[in-house]
């Protein structure tokens, strides 16, 4: 005898809460999460590589629990298995049930019946019952005042510094080695401790390879100033700021922190695993295998090497209105459901076509054990070569946009040394017609590094020198880019 279903939480029916279904809403998170992504790749110029991170991320966790309620047609049961997959979700971070809450409202929806009133943050401990460094906090004139008695930004080197677009925007992260003012436990890190600071809406950067040593934040009324070494300089409308230091709780801010955090067996936290609740035919969970598998490539441009590699747009349009197919396809008469979900996978493939077709059904093959699913066909055989003679290489790009510039300083890590590096994200002009394209360089121990706003005013002329696997230089918007190498690239600029 089936045991009856837990009863729905108060004021929601199978309707959903208020009118709005919780079945509806995760659906349209689905396919608000595929348009904004593909939104952020659409353009290379214009690439906005943390929001692809931020968003795909969303999905790690919670398509599983998505595909388990939308597999259930029983109207009650899908609804609080939705609005589980929900409050799970929202419970990550206030930023995230920020972001849940405006999505929601792009398409449609009023998510505020559905979500518990959101908890205060409490400070965390870790295993060892020492209190950890806050989660980020905005940089004010007050937090800097703390920050200086422990930690000494005079005598900081700059560990790493990148300069991105965000859209429209330009975003910056910058890490900074700080010596510590207070001891640390016998046996404790003799590194320096790591300061990380981020910068929103960049109005002016300037750096360059004699301003790595030594910094100044400087909060003001209308965001934020920090100077760095001999002439470096960001100026942003907003920055954050968090400490990534093992010693923080020997600090002074460590110990007022520790006076008055719960142990570690009363604070709240995040323990619970995503709603598990429901199971999955063979056919549905291909598709949550796939479609997760898809969410974690995209976000992969986490990584700035991987970022021109991943077919962003593509598997963008791939998947567009995937929310909706899938409630679709769950909500078929339970003899026909995984028939559904079957054709929907081939779909996907389909759309795809023959390469992206392939790379799913590896993904399927290997991670759910499908081989039945996409017929996928050979490669594509290649023209045969001309007969007039080998045909000429493509012309270098003379023009480029800078996306991204980052330097990284020397550094050893895992009893491994790792040298000096510099890494560009170009987004560079395509055939006549075709959209431009996103190509990572980089070098290591570069000689020159200099990088200001300016390069970052949209496409110009891109002047090189020398060869790409020995010494040689780059330079963009006249100077307002320009690396200079003795190693060589990792890859040609075309």
């Amino acid at each position: 005898m089936t045991p009856p279903a837990a009863p729905l939480p108060p004021g929601v029916s199978p309707e959903g809460a208020d009118g709005v279904s919780a079945m509806a809403v995760l659906a349209a998170l689905l396919d608000r999460s595929v348009a904004q992504i593909a939104e952020a790749a659409a353009d290379a110029r214009w690439y906005d590589r943390e929001a692809i991170r931020a968003v795909s991320d969303v999905w790690d966790n919670n398509l599983f629990p998505l595909f388990r309620a939308a597999h259930s047609a029983h109207a009650g049961k899908r609804e609080r298995r939705a609005l589980a997959a929900l409050r799970w979700m929202a419970g990550i971070s206030e930023r995230r049930r920020e972001w849940m809450t405006e999505q929601a409202a792009i398409a449609g929806y009023d998510i505020g019946p559905l979500l518990p009133s959101a908890e205060p943050y409490v400070p965390g401990r870790d295993y060892r019952g020492r209190v950890m460094a806050p989660l980020p906090q905005v940089v004010t004139g007050k937090r800097v005042e703390e920050l200086l008695p422990d930690y000494d930004l005079a005598a900081a080197t700059v560990s790493h510094l990148r300069v991105e677009r965000a859209g429209r925007d330009l975003t910056a992260l910058l890490q900074l080695a700080v010596p510590r003012r207070f001891a640390v436990e016998e046996g404790g890190a003799a590194d320096p401790a790591l300061l990380n600071v981020s910068l929103d809406r960049v109005t002016e950067a300037a750096f360059g390879l004699s301003d790595t040593r030594g910094a100044v934040l400087d909060p003001r009324a209308d965001g934020i100033v920090i100077s760095l070494g001999a002439g470096g300089r960001l100026r942003a409308e907003l920055a954050e700021y968090w400490c990534d230091d093992r010693s923080w709780y020997r600090s002074a801010a460590g110990r007022r922190a520790d006076a008055v955090t719960p142990p570690r067996d009363d604070r709240s936290g995040r323990t619970d695993p995503p709603p598990q609740d429901g199971k999955l035919g063979a056919d549905a969970d291909a598709a949550a295998v796939l479609l997760r598998h898809v969410m974690w490539e995209i976000r992969s441009v986490r990584y700035p090497g991987e970022a021109g590699r991943v077919p962003v747009r593509a598997l963008c349009r791939v998947f567009e209105g995937a929310g909706a197919a899938i409630l679709a396809a769950g909500s078929a008469p339970r003899a026909h459901r995984q028939a559904a979900f079957r054709e929907l996978i081939r779909a996907w493939a389909d759309r795809g076509g023959p390469v992206l077709a392939r790379s799913f059904a590896e993904i399927l093959r290997s991670s759910a054990g499908r081989d039945d699913l996409i017929e996928a066909g050979d490669d594509p055989v290649r023209a045969p070569a001309p007969l007039t003679g080998t045909p000429r290489p493509p012309e270098p790009p003379r023009r480029a946009a800078l996306v991204m510039a980052a330097w990284t300083a020397a550094r050893t890590g895992y009893r491994t040394d790792r040298p000096a590096e510099a890494q560009l994200h170009l987004a560079l002009p395509g055939r006549p017609g075709a959209p431009w394209r996103l190509r990572t360089l980089s070098c290591t121990e570069p000689r020159a590094f200099r990088v200001g706003d300016a390069a970052f005013q949209g496409p110009g002329a891109l002047a090189r020198t020398g060869k790409a696997t020995g010494p040689s230089s780059l330079d963009l918007h006249r100077g307002a880019l320009h690396v200079a190498t003795e190693e060589g690239w990792s890859a040609s600029v075309g």
